[in-house]
């Protein structure tokens, strides 16, 4: 999956950390993806955050805020970008050290329109949103203040997946980044 979307031009990977054997994962896509940053997300606990960068993940991401696992990070000189909704938990990641916000699930709260009401009152914060970014959305979250966005079932189609259609991913992959240009 990683290497079919590094094909279409896209260069942040991130492994789940609820993913079969995560760390190894990280190490295997550093060696054969040099091009690409490698992350790891999903990370509920110190420990997670420790192992994970132990084994070369070059961002985080969480899916809430944990000034712990934040400052874990911040001490190691790896950006972590903390899971959030609400105002109150944006600013609390913020202001906890996160490099950025990761606005989750998105689609729950109105997608690129909440993207947009929480640009004028929280504009020095940099939002990432997920849960509910698709191919054909991105740009339009984007174009609402984003500074990126996290996809990953609209991108990695299911059916393609289970059929291991790496071109049709790749496809998307470079859909989407011509899309943005």
């Amino acid at each position: 999956m990683a290497k079919a979307v590094a094909a279409g031009g896209l260069r942040l990977v991130e492994v789940t950390w609820n993913s079969d054997r995560p760390a190894e994962l990280i190490r295997q896509l550093r060696e054969t993806l040099p091009e690409c940053l490698v992350g790891a997300g999903t990370l509920t606990t110190r420990e997670h955050v420790l192992d994970a960068i132990a084994a070369g993940a070059q961002f985080l991401f969480t899916p809430h805020v944990n000034p712990v696992l934040i400052q874990t990070a911040v001490k190691r000189d790896v950006p972590l970008v903390a899971g959030a909704l609400t105002p109150t938990e944006i600013v609390s990641a913020w202001q906890a050290g996160a490099a950025s916000v990761k606005v989750f699930p998105i689609k729950a709260v109105g997608g690129v329109e909440y993207i947009r009401c929480l640009r004028e009152p929280l504009g020095e914060i940099p939002l990432i949103p997920t849960g509910g970014v698709t191919v054909n959305n991105t740009r339009l979250f984007l174009q609402a203040g984003a500074i990126a966005v996290g996809l990953a079932g609209d991108l990695f189609l299911k059916q393609a997946v289970q059929a291991e259609d790496w071109d049709t991913i790749t496809n998307r992959a470079r859909a989407l980044m011509a899309s943005l240009v």
